[in-house]
């Protein structure tokens, strides 16, 4: 694959740790912030980690949890703005920003008090 590659190290990880050069960064978890006009606020956040959260920083306001680790193998929730983003689950082929969205988008996520809301994203 051409482009710039980052890594959220899981544990399978062994070959790429010998190979760091390869990647921009290698972090365990990262925060990332995503411009996007067609919301209030101009930035969705998400929350990446390898291994599936039940809440993360943001969960009640919209902020999205991508992880893999599970290979499909745990069942999507619904009303919950996360899900594998693993090739595995996508016929080993990344997804986009935009076809992410629309994954999320299909979500029945509610937010949990008045407050909560998908274009606040803090």
């Amino acid at each position: 694959m051409h482009g710039t590659k980052y890594l959220i190290a899981g544990n399978h990880e062994g070959a790429a740790m010998g190979n760091r050069k390869k990647f921009k960064w290698i972090k365990d978890y990262h925060e990332l912030k995503v411009k996007d006009p067609e919301l209030k606020n101009g930035v969705q956040r998400i929350v990446l980690f390898h291994y599936a959260m039940r809440v993360w920083r943001g969960d009640s306001r919209g902020n999205w949890h991508l992880y893999g680790h599970s290979h499909g193998n745990l069942p999507d929730l619904e009303d919950r703005l996360c899900f594998d983003i693993g090739v595995d689950c996508h016929d080993f082929y990344p997804l986009s920003y935009q076809e992410v969205k629309a994954i999320m988008q299909t979500k029945k996520w509610t937010p949990p008090s008045p407050r909560g809301t998908n274009d606040l994203n803090v």
